[in-house]
């Protein structure tokens, strides 16, 4: 008579066995590999731990300890994360306004435009893509005055009047629409460039089997280009966000000076460095915060992310 059925061990119990059955048995050389590992690790660690440990050092224990160092009990402290948080949080808000909108926007339009160029036989692609890909090479400091006389010309803000009466809305959203415009236009190359490189790979046979059988270019987009475009349009994604979100150098010439409640998290920040005094502890602890919506993009899209890089 057999006995009950073996009860099979947690997976990660088996994986911490095997990983500590193969350091066991590793050579001299992968010791030394190991060791090489951690040691830039480390290395590559410590400004970040030193930053963790910043944000919670008062300035009397930042000036008395080294930077990597953690704060004593005299010298711990909560409140540059909560003056951080209460400065930034209108800042956080405007930039997700602005970069959600100029991420999907770009990478949307970057994909389409891919699409017509690639996998549709017209006149004059090659035009076009050039078009595409010197748009790359733009220096932003070299369209920072039309820019500004753009928008000083273009009244965003009267343009928009009846949007303002709505609930939620505020005239300042003017200065973050013409922020999403700018973005989106100067973003589209890129994203045009990396869609072109995944779309030349799809199959042909695919795309021309579904000609035949009377799809349209844009059922053909829609049904079947589209669906595998997700590994494509989360590279894009992150890429773009992490670009839009990260700007200062649009912000600060397109806003008008002292925009007030229509800054990004990248204008708020700088105004926490402010001063006679330099409260290191909330600089970094401002940095933190306007890094944490980055990070949760990164986390969210990651899996996708190295399937859109390995393709």
């Amino acid at each position: 008579m057999s006995g009950p059925p073996a009860t099979p061990e947690p997976e990660n119990h088996t994986r911490r066995e095997r990983a500590v059955t193969a350091f066991r048995n590793a050579g001299p050389r992968r010791l030394v590999l190991y060791a090489v590992l951690l040691a830039l690790v480390g290395f590559y660690l410590a400004p970040l731990e030193s930053a963790i440990m910043t944000a919670f050092k008062t300035n009397s224990a930042f000036n008395s300890t080294l930077p990597f160092a953690p704060p004593g009990p005299d010298g711990f402290t909560l409140k540059p994360w909560r003056v951080a948080i209460d400065k930034l949080t209108h800042g956080v808000v405007n930039s997700l306004m602005l970069a959600i909108p100029a991420t999907l926007l770009s990478a949307t339009l970057g994909s389409l435009a891919a699409y017509g160029v690639t996998n549709v036989e017209w006149k004059y692609q090659m035009p076009i893509i050039a078009l595409f890909i010197a748009g790359i090479f733009i220096p932003y400091q070299a369209v920072l005055v039309p820019l500004s006389r753009l928008f000083a010309i273009v009244d965003t803000r009267a343009m928009l009047a009846p949007v303002w009466s709505l609930p939620l809305m505020h005239p300042h959203y003017a200065n973050i629409v013409n922020l999403i415009i700018a973005h989106t236009a100067y973003g589209i190359p890129i994203t045009f460039l990396l869609f072109r490189s995944y779309y030349r790979n799809l199959s042909d046979e695919m795309l021309e089997a579904a000609r035949l059988d009377g799809a349209s270019v844009f059922s053909i987009y829609r049904n079947i280009v589209l669906p595998l475009s997700k590994p494509m349009f989360a590279v894009t994604l992150i890429y773009q966000f992490t670009q839009v979100w990260n700007d200062l150098l649009f912000a600060l010439v397109i806003l008008p000076g002292g925009a007030g409640a229509g800054e990004p998290v990248t204008v708020a920040l700088t105004n926490l460095s402010g001063g006679i005094i330099q409260s290191f502890g909330l600089q970094m602890a401002g940095a933190f915060v306007a890094a944490i919506p980055t990070l949760i993009v990164y986390i969210a899209f990651g899996e996708q992310f190295a399937k859109g890089v390995a393709s």
